[in-house]
């Protein structure tokens, strides 16, 4: 197993279940305890986590793991979900994406199809996320609009006044919604406000907002509300969420896709 593959999967297990120790761990992972010492010390360093007596603890009260290490969660679901939402969107359109780990693949989605290989634009996306202007920058059918703001570590997204200020002046086709959490009563939300602030003014500026949200998302509340329910047109979604709370969002009036 590679150092990144470790490390995702440690910061994974810490999130769960708040504490690990270094012979369990190392045992789980079929890997030495002195290679679990050295990642937990390096992770540390990085301010990841906080070093114990024999193992290692989340750093802080309020954790939130950052982009880089969110990448093998509910992959396959994310990448399926990512090629549905990639079919909603139009040749020509101008298309929103927040960031997160589902809206980058939808952004990898839509940079494979056939039918957006050419185009003056064949697309333009406005996106808050740096990882997402840079992996569409170099597809030069693509018009790219970045919002301007000040970066988050955590999740590459730009927020602020500045970021406030271009969206102020645009429209858009369609904006693509990754979220923390999705509930018919509670809505959409962020772990972070200044997030969820640029993330609804994508939506405000939309003529349809999607959500693309695996379903260990759906039901549950999160620190941040985006928007309410009764904004999202679209939930793209995947084949193991809840059939009850489907019907809950259908009955909403939103329209559900189950990749």
């Amino acid at each position: 197993m590679s150092r990144d593959a470790r490390w995702k999967a440690l910061l994974e297990l810490l999130v769960e279940r708040g504490r690990l120790d270094v012979e369990d761990v190392a045992a789980e992972l079929s890997v030495s305890p002195a290679t679990i010492r050295r990642d937990f010390d390096q992770l540390a360093e990085q301010q990841m986590l906080l070093r114990t007596r024999g193992g290692a603890v989340v750093h802080g009260v309020s954790y939130e793991l950052p982009l880089r290490y969110k990448t093998a969660r509910h992959a396959s679901q994310k990448q399926r979900i990512a090629r549905a939402v990639a079919d909603l969107v139009a040749p020509g359109e101008a298309v929103g994406l927040t960031g997160g780990t589902t809206t980058t693949e939808v952004a990898r989605a839509l940079a494979v199809r056939g039918d957006l290989a050419s185009g003056s634009p064949a697309l333009t996306v406005v996106t808050n996320a740096l990882n997402i202007a840079g992996e569409l920058a170099v597809r030069p059918q693509f018009k790219i609009v970045v919002t301007g703001g000040v970066a988050r570590a955590q999740s590459y997204e730009l927020v602020g006044p500045l970021a406030d200020g271009v969206l102020g002046q645009i429209t858009l086709d369609m904006t693509v919604l990754g979220v923390v959490s999705f509930d018919v009563t509670h809505g959409a939300a962020a772990h972070d406000e200044a997030e969820a602030a640029v993330n609804r003014l994508l939506c405000e500026r939309a003529e349809r907002v999607v959500v693309a949200a695996d379903s260990s998302k759906l039901g549950r509340r999160a620190f941040a509300r985006i928007c309410a329910a009764d904004t999202v047109d679209t939930l793209v979604t995947d084949a193991a969420a809840d059939a009850e709370m489907v019907g809950r969002f259908e009955e909403a009036g939103i329209r559900v896709v189950l990749a």
